[in-house]
């Protein structure tokens, strides 16, 4: 299904875990299918450390899910806006995620801005496993459209 283009901005809201064999797995996106174009930076933090990161490639970083070896039961949780989405001007994007645990610390929280130097409007997202895992049952990606009032 496509999205529709009578919104001004886009609101995500994501629970997942992967079905990896680890302790995480790193959650991307992709718009229109579009393997290019993209660069993002990132602050990601484990309650003790903190590590910043800029790349460019193939898709925007969202963020990081628990998996088969992360504390049990457990979700990763991604809040992503997009502005202005429906435009011909390059998208910006905006994450913020945590991982819930039952460790001392977050296991993971971080913050990503990203921007996808396409004009096409977005008309399709896709997330997906940076290692190739699928989302176990009861992950859940929500979509709101948002709508200026003038």
């Amino acid at each position: 299904m496509a999205i529709p283009q009578n919104y001004t901005d886009l609101v995500i809201k994501v629970s997942a875990r992967s079905s990896r064999s680890a302790g995480q797995d790193q959650i991307d996106m992709r718009f229109n299918s579009s393997s290019s174009g993209y660069s993002y930076r990132q602050l990601i933090g484990d309650g003790t450390t903190v590590v910043s990161a800029n790349a460019s490639g193939s898709f925007v970083y969202s963020g990081v899910a628990p998996a088969s070896t992360g504390t049990s039961n457990t979700f990763g949780n991604f809040d992503i806006y997009i502005p202005n989405y429906a435009t011909d001007k390059y998208k910006s994007v905006s994450a913020d995620y945590v991982n819930e645990g039952n460790a001392t610390t977050v296991y993971y929280q971080g913050f990503t801005a990203g921007l996808w130097s396409n004009s096409s409007p977005i008309n399709s997202i896709t997330f997906y496993s940076d290692n190739g895992a699928s989302f176990v049952q009861y992950s859940t990606v929500t979509l709101y459209g948002i709508k200026a009032e003038v």
